[in-house]
């Protein structure tokens, strides 16, 4: 009870056979799909847009720079700190550097309060070069007289 299932035959033709259409029945063409068009359309729309980016975001430098530029130095801040600190905890781990560190900063802060905190005269000296410091870093401006 099998059945044996032939494959279908197919007619090969040769260079001497034509194969003829009748003029009578026209060729049934098919719709372009809406598939490719959505495509093509989408695929357009990407090319004009990355044509564009350059535009774009000089465009969006120049309108947002001065923000941009904040935000960098802030995030440059921030990655520094990190660094800074990362190698400080390195440092730290180190046997006897720590408390070799805290040694000189103890030092150095007795050395600062003897030269420049227990005197009047040395206070006044001490008030004088803050002030020069911040005319040299912020600039000597003077307001207009009304």
């Amino acid at each position: 009870m099998e059945s044996q299932v032939q494959p279908p035959e197919y007619a090969n033709p040769t260079s001497s056979e034509t194969i003829g259409v009748s003029d009578s029945a026209p060729l049934a063409t098919l719709p372009p799909s809406t598939q490719d068009e959505q495509w093509r359309r989408v695929g357009s729309q990407i090319s004009e847009f990355l044509a564009q980016l350059p535009d774009y975001i000089g465009r969006f430098f120049n309108e947002y720079k001065q923000p941009i530029i904040t935000v960098g130095l802030i995030l440059a801040a921030i990655i520094t700190v990190k660094v800074v600190l990362a190698v400080l905890d390195a440092l730290n781990d180190i046997p006897l550097l720590a408390p070799t560190f805290e040694l000189v900063g103890i030092g150095y802060s007795v050395w600062f309060v003897n030269r420049y905190l227990l005197q009047a005269s040395k206070r006044q000296e001490l008030s004088q070069e803050l002030q020069s410091l911040k005319k040299q870093v912020i600039g000597s401006q003077q307001l207009p007289e009304s």
